[in-house]
């Protein structure tokens, strides 16, 4: 059974740093392109990264790049976006999501699986 899970999350000062982790199961996660999202209360989901498959190559929203890198383990089945200089704004439930194409579509509807979120807030 194909599963991914995230974690990682947690409270941080403005300013601060996480680390979120993608771990995938079920499945040869090297072989499947995964996209970060994240979701703020009364907002949409909004693409934040992708790093595809095969080339590894990544793609960043312009609200995080600079800040946001994302990263890819195949060895250990794991994907990690590294998150610096968090803002408030930045506050949502961050999922990751596979995809069995190597490309980075914008749209969480053409992802084929998810995981359950992790929260990240930011605030004093």
């Amino acid at each position: 059974q194909l599963q991914l899970v995230e974690s990682g999350g947690g409270l941080v000062q403005p300013g601060g740093s996480l680390r979120l982790t993608c771990a995938g199961s079920g499945f040869s996660l090297e072989y499947y392109t995964i996209g970060w999202f994240r979701q703020a209360p009364g907002k949409e989901r909004e693409g934040v990264s992708c790093i595809r498959s095969y080339s590894g190559s990544a793609n960043y929203a312009d609200s995080v790049k600079g800040r946001f890198t994302v990263s890819r383990d195949n060895t250990k089945a794991t994907v990690y976006l590294q998150m610096n200089s968090l803002k408030p704004e930045d506050t949502a439930i961050y999922y990751c999501a596979a995809l069995v194409l190597s490309r980075c579509p914008t749209e969480s509807a053409e992802y084929d699986y998810w995981g359950q979120g992790t929260q990240v807030t930011v605030s004093s």
